[in-house]
């Protein structure tokens, strides 16, 4: 497994070289530009996004084209209409696959948490620095948060659960950390990952249908809409999405605009655009 610090450390590069890549047009964009412009060498930043991605950036840049996201997002609505099983609709397992969604009982819920214990640490990953915060039965919360700013989002996630313990804990929520550092595949069979969430029936609706995405694909707020049988309700859904508490497991960055445009993401656009064009990279050949 990679260091996973290193990969944090990688993010960083790698979305600031994409931020270049995102105001300029292709015309002007070559490796020695967008070298210059993270202060590194073209040779060093072949390896960066080599290790990062797993392919060169000359293969990396045309990932994050609205031409490419369109193409992608089409190729999703054809399995979609083609293929009834969501096992099928790409070599990739839907997320379901890796990562199970219970809903907190009402009585969970009307309590604050009491008599929940939660658990919880910064960890250094792909996408950058999360916390993640777990139950005995299953992950609560994964926000993106720079280490600065893990005060402020603990002191936000105990007024959602203001009746629970909560203990710093890394230890017992790296084992997260280090599946999504693997983007939740694995070469051998795990346990799906557990997610425990609050939200509206209609919410939980929205999650569930998530989790069917494999990796690499991508919807609209509408087909989502059209997946729960509630196809006036593609803005609900977009608010939602924007309410998702466990970032990256319940996969809301695979939705965007109908105009292939990425659109906007709880942790930033920045920070969705990186993880489409990674999932992209990973998933050339299919899509």
């Amino acid at each position: 497994m990679s260091d996973p610090f290193s990969l944090a450390s990688d993010y960083e590069r790698v979305a600031s070289a994409i931020a270049f890549m995102q105001s300029h047009s292709p015309q002007q964009l070559d490796l020695a530009a967008m070298a210059g412009h993270v202060q590194f060498s073209e040779e060093y930043c072949q390896q960066l996004f080599t290790r990062w991605a797993g392919v060169s950036p000359q293969h990396f840049m045309p990932l994050l084209t609205v031409a490419s996201t369109k193409q992608r997002l089409l190729n999703t609505q054809s399995w979609l209409a083609a293929i009834l099983d969501a096992d099928s609709l790409s070599p990739h397992r839907p997320q379901g696959s890796y990562v199970r969604l219970e809903a907190m009982t009402p009585a969970d819920y009307r309590s604050g948490g009491s008599g929940m214990e939660i658990a919880y640490g910064l960890h250094a990953t792909r996408f950058g620095p999360a916390l993640i915060a777990q139950t005995a039965q299953g992950i609560c919360n994964l926000q993106f948060c720079a280490s600065d700013h893990l005060i402020q989002a603990v002191g936000q996630l105990q007024q959602q659960w203001p009746q629970a313990k909560f203990t710093q804990h890394p230890e017992l929520t790296q084992s997260v950390a280090d599946r999504l550092n693997q983007a939740l595949m694995t070469e051998s069979p795990q346990p799906p990952l557990t997610v425990l969430v609050k939200g509206t029936n209609f919410q939980i609706q929205v999650w569930r249908a998530l989790l069917t995405l494999p990796l690499g694909s991508l919807l609209t707020y509408q087909d989502i809409a059209n997946r729960i049988a509630k196809p006036k309700a593609a803005r609900a859904v977009g608010t939602a999405i924007g309410a998702n508490p466990v970032g990256y497991l319940i996969p809301c960055h695979r939705v965007i605009r109908a105009t292939g445009e990425i659109g906007g993401y709880r942790w930033g656009p920045l920070r969705k655009t990186v993880m489409l064009g990674w999932e992209a990279a990973q998933c050339q050949e299919e899509v």
